[in-house]
C-alpha cells in the first residue's frame, strides 16, 4: 500500500468482518516490535489494515481515519480495545517482514481456490506495481500466479531490477511447493523456455504455453503442421474495441522426432 503521508483520506462505513481463518494465518507473522510497551496485538492490527483496504482505503492516513470511526464492538471483533492511529500503522509496516506477511496471505488465498474439471488451473503473468516508482528506484515488477477459477492470486515473486520475468518463474513454482502438484500452469510466450517447462514438470504439474517468434525453431515447426486437418475443439468469438476476434482451440499429439501430428494427444 502507498506510504506517502499525502495519500487521500477516505471514510467508508462498510466494515468487512474479520475472518477467523485469515487471523490464524496472520498470527504466524513475526512481530517486529519489542514486547514492552505494546498497545495493540499484531494480528488485530493486520486484520484491521486488510479490512480497511478491502473497504476502499488507500494509505495509512485513510486507514487510521477509517479505524477511528469504528464502534467499540467492531474494534473488539479485531481484538482491539482502541483504534490505532496513522503513526502506529506506519511504524509497524515499515518494520514488518513483508515476505512473511505475503507468504501467509498467499497460503490463505490458496484455501479460496477451486478446481476446473478436477484440476487447478493457474495463470502466471508479470505486472508492474502502480505507484512503486520513486526518484531513486525503478518501479517494482512482480510475477504472480493467479487461480483461474476464483481469480485469486496465490503466489507472487519479485523480479530482480537487473533481470526479467524468465528466471523468476521457476522460483515462483518452487515457492508453491506441493500445492502446485497436479495443476495446469498457463503462461504467455515469454515463458516458453526449456528451464521453465522442466521446473513445472519437476513440480508435478503440467503446462500450456504460447509459442511465438521468440522460439523460432519451435514456432516454424508448429506452423508447418497441417492444422486444417485437426478438428476445432473450442471456438470463441469476441467483439471489443471495434473489432471481431475469433479464437480457435485445437488439440492433437505431437511427434518429437519429425514434423507430423500423432493420432491423439497421448502419442509421443
Amino acid at each position: 500500500m502507498p506510504s506517502s503521508p499525502t495519500a487521500p483520506a477516505v471514510r467508508i462505513p462498510d466494515t468487512p468482518a474479520p475472518n477467523p481463518r485469515l487471523a490464524d494465518h496472520l498470527a504466524r507473522v513475526p512481530d517486529p516490535r519489542k514486547p514492552r510497551g505494546k498497545r495493540y496485538p499484531l494480528t488485530g492490527l493486520l486484520l484491521l489494515a486488510i479490512s480497511a483496504t478491502l473497504a476502499g482505503c488507500r494509505g495509512f492516513t485513510a486507514i487510521g481515519e477509517w479505524a477511528a470511526i469504528l464502534a467499540e464492538g467492531t474494534l473488539a471483533g479485531f481484538g482491539l480495545r482502541a483504534a490505532p492511529g496513522e503513526s502506529n500503522l506506519r511504524k509497524l509496516f515499515s518494520r514488518l517482514d513483508a515476505g512473511a506477511l505475503d507468504a501467509e496471505l498467499c497460503l490463505y488465498a490458496w484455501t479460496r481456490t477451486t478446481t476446473i474439471d478436477g484440476r487447478r488451473v493457474i495463470a502466471v503473468d508479470g505486472k508492474t506495481l502502480r505507484g512503486s516508482r520513486s526518484q531513486t528506484a525503478q518501479a517494482r515488477h512482480l510475477v504472480a500466479a493467479l487461480d483461474h477459477a476464483s481469480g485469486t492470486v496465490v503466489a507472487q515473486q519479485a523480479v530482480d531490477a537487473k533481470s526479467n520475468e524468465i528466471p523468476a518463474l521457476p522460483d515462483l513454482i518452487a515457492a508453491l511447493g506441493e500445492r502446485v502438484r497436479g495443476a495446469v500452469i498457463t503462461a504467455d510466450a515469454l515463458h516458453t523456455q526449456t528451464a521453465t517447462a522442466t521446473a513445472i514438470l519437476a513440480a508435478g504439474a503440467d503446462y500450456v504455453f504460447t509459442v511465438k517468434a521468440n522460439q523460432p525453431g519451435l514456432h516454424k515447426r508448429l506452423k508447418s503442421l497441417p492444422w486444417s486437418r485437426v478438428p476445432a475443439g473450442h471456438v470463441e468469438v469476441e467483439k471489443s474495441h471495434g473489432r471481431r476476434v475469433r479464437r480457435t482451440c485445437s488439440r492433437t499429439g505431437f511427434c518429437r522426432r519429425s514434423p507430423c501430428m500423432c493420432p491423439d494427444s497421448s502419442s509421443p
